[in-house]
């Protein structure tokens, strides 16, 4: 029999709102252990990850202090579903879920908006986003794969990252940390980060703040990998980051919360152009965030308001594009988004309605003819409720967006309960992504084909769509875990450019909905742990995407991917981790002459080590690629280069 879940009781989690999950006072002292079995992402209220529905993996503080995470597509890359692609030359990664592209994953920061690609295209390698977020603001990270534009609108085709911050505590906590990492192979690339955490109560039992300090140096790193000498195949970067949260408890029914955060985030590399030239790349970009948020828990239901702003400003002087405009780029692009939600029973259902407004405005003194903005609304309502050992999930949204009008996401979900530990899980759901203002504002002009086209946008484009089924079982214990889940995503309206080839080399190029393609597949997962020391875990990703146009197959999207890992309690305050992956072969392109091949598989071992030394001090250390692996001649040709061996050690000191 499933427990009666109450709104009434702030302590329960099911009714537990996005944004407010651990600032409520009476979730301050949940214990840890609990909350790392929550997710909320997948409904907006609380499940276990056996119960959601959804696909969802959880990365925890915990996992995440174990390796030299600098953003996310680190943080996340051992996942079952996921594949980190190379966005460009220069070290850039992205995160790509379910064989589909990199943009159909929203990245969310509790349950908000990270987005800067229109200051910069994911055409233009932008993993300014996935860097945003400095690691030791961070939770936990919740990844949902499958479709989510019922509840998040545009752009969550793919699935959904979002991102738990941590949030104030009563209890006075502080702490500081170090990395250094060092490649055994090639020219410099060292790196150096360091942070520090400072939270507790400003006045007992009602103000609570915490702040949150970063800062990374990794100096550029060349290869002989690289096509030419003398340029670089990872960017330098140097960033730095504040972050702090006030919790105000107006009383034991609400609670104000107030965000602010700066980062800036700077890049520079010698671009191996395969040219003659070899011109450096420079971006500076820095980004402030503001958010407001209340939290309510009233007689039979809760509430949430909030609104958050972004100020992301770009000075882009990639030698190219400067050299062809005759001056740097000036960019800056403003995100206003303001939202609310109410969740409450009504008999047996737990019904969410929520509405959002967003606003993007853009200035771009290279590409945009004249400062622009969008606007886009939307609502949406969500139904729970169980029918003996089954639990329903119904939900759409409707977005009303100021170019391609209306679009409606509808979704069903049901978790079957065979046992309290095994069920059997799958849904159905549509889902859209809007096109960018850079797809569909005439007046925005993007050099490509090297500087001799222009790619302009096309205001009669339409949104892509996606109808997406998976149905799969899954099995939780203490001890083991095994889990299967099919997969079907189909995609219509693909936003399409033709490609800059011989004997086709217009002057100005545009987009159009004109592809059609299908990805489908199934993931394996598993744990288990022999005893208390030792563990294994283990996923398996099938993915077959193709274009339904061309039956050919998508780029940059490996059939298949694997990762195991091993863990060792060696000691009481001794742990030891041994991670592999494989990624199989995938169709990449090369020039204009070669638009498909095929490169080949690879693979990566890590191996890592943390000592507990004092109550307050652990030390860890290790290696990143022990085995040195090389990618093939055609991924080097096209600079999808990885990192050779590489040693890193560190330390954090917590009271």
């Amino acid at each position: 029999m499933q427990p009666v879940r109450t709104i009434g009781r702030p302590r329960h989690l099911s009714l537990t709102l996005l944004g407010s999950l651990l600032p409520f006072a009476a979730l301050a002292d949940t214990p840890a252990t609990t909350l790392e079995t929550q997710v909320i992402t997948a409904t907006q209220t609380a499940h276990s990850e056996l119960s959601a529905p959804a696909s969802v993996s959880v990365v925890t503080r915990d996992e995440l202090d174990r390796y030299p995470v600098y953003n996310l597509a680190d943080a996340v890359k051992y996942l079952p579903g996921v594949h980190i692609s190379p966005s460009s030359t220069y070290g850039r990664k992205e995160i790509k879920l379910r064989g589909m592209d990199s943009d159909y994953t929203l990245l969310l920061v509790n349950g908000r908006r990270v987005n800067s690609r229109e200051a910069l295209t994911s055409n233009y390698a932008n993993d300014f986003d996935l860097s945003s977020i400095p690691m030791a603001a961070i939770e936990r990270i919740e990844v949902i794969r499958g479709p989510m534009s019922s509840l998040y609108g545009a752009d969550a085709l793919g699935g959904v990252v979002n991102v738990i911050l941590r949030q104030p505590t009563d209890k006075t906590e502080a702490g500081i940390a170090y990395g250094y990492e060092h490649p055994t192979e090639g020219d410099s690339g060292d790196s150096h980060k360091a942070s520090g955490y400072l939270s507790g109560a400003l006045i007992d039992n009602k103000l609570r703040g915490n702040l949150i300090v970063e800062t990374t140096d990794q100096a550029a790193w060349g290869s002989e990998q690289t096509v030419f000498a003398n340029t670089d195949a990872v960017e330098k970067r140097q960033n730095g980051s504040a972050f702090g949260t006030l919790n105000w408890l107006l009383d034991e029914r609400q609670s104000i919360d107030l965000d602010m955060s700066y980062r800036s985030d700077d890049r520079k590399a010698i671009w191996n152009n395969s040219g003659v030239s070899f011109p450096t790349n420079i971006q500076e970009m820095d980004r402030w965030t503001l958010g407001l948020a209340h939290n309510g828990n009233w007689d039979g239901f809760n509430t949430r308001l909030r609104y958050y702003y972004e100020d992301v400003e770009l000075m882009d002087d990639s030698e190219i594009m400067t050299n062809l405009r005759g001056v740097k780029g000036d960019v800056q692009q403003k995100n206003h988004t303001v939202d609310g939600q109410v969740s409450a029973f009504l008999g047996n259902h737990l019904l969410t309605l929520g509405s959002e407004f967003r606003r993007i405005e853009l200035s771009h003194n290279q590409n945009l003819g004249s400062d622009t903005e969008v606007d886009q609304k939307a609502v949406y309502l969500q139904d729970e409720f169980s029918i003996g050992r089954l639990d329903v999930t119904l939900g759409g949204r409707w977005d009303d967006h100021d170019s391609f009008g209306g679009e409606f996401s509808p979704r069903a979900y049901g978790v079957y309960n065979l046992t309290d530990n095994w069920v059997i899980k799958g849904g159905a759901g549509k889902s859209f992504k809007a096109p960018s203002i850079y797809q569909f504002d005439e007046t925005y002009g993007v050099l490509a084909c090297r500087g001799m086209c222009t790619l302009v946008g096309n205001p009669d484009l339409k949104p892509e769509t996606a109808t997406s089924y998976e149905l799969g079982t899954l099995y939780q214990d203490q001890r083991m875990e095994a889990g299967i889940m099919f997969f079907d995503n189909e995609i219509e309206d693909m936003i399409y450019t033709d490609s800059w080839r011989a004997g086709y080399r217009p002057s100005v190029m545009t987009y159009t909905n004109v592809d059609k393609a299908r990805v489908r597949g199934y993931e394996l997962q598993g744990r288990y742990a022999f005893n208390d020391a030792v563990g294994l875990r283990a996923n398996y990703t099938y993915a077959d995407a193709e274009n339904r146009e061309t039956d050919e197959p998508l780029r940059n999207t490996p059939q298949h991917m694997a990762n195991i890992g091993l863990d060792w309690q060696a000691l009481d305050n001794l742990a030891l981790n041994l991670d592999y992956q494989y990624t199989g072969c995938q169709y990449v392109y090369v020039s204009a002459a070669q638009p498909e091949v095929e490169t080949g598989a690879f693979h990566t071992v890590s191996l890592g080590a943390r000592y507990k030394a004092t109550r307050e001090l652990t030390l860890n250390g290790g290696l990143n690629n022990l085995t040195n692996e090389k990618r093939d001649d055609v991924a080097q040709s096209i600079d999808n280069i990885l990192m050779g061996r590489t040693l890193f050690v560190g330390f954090s000191y917590d009271i």
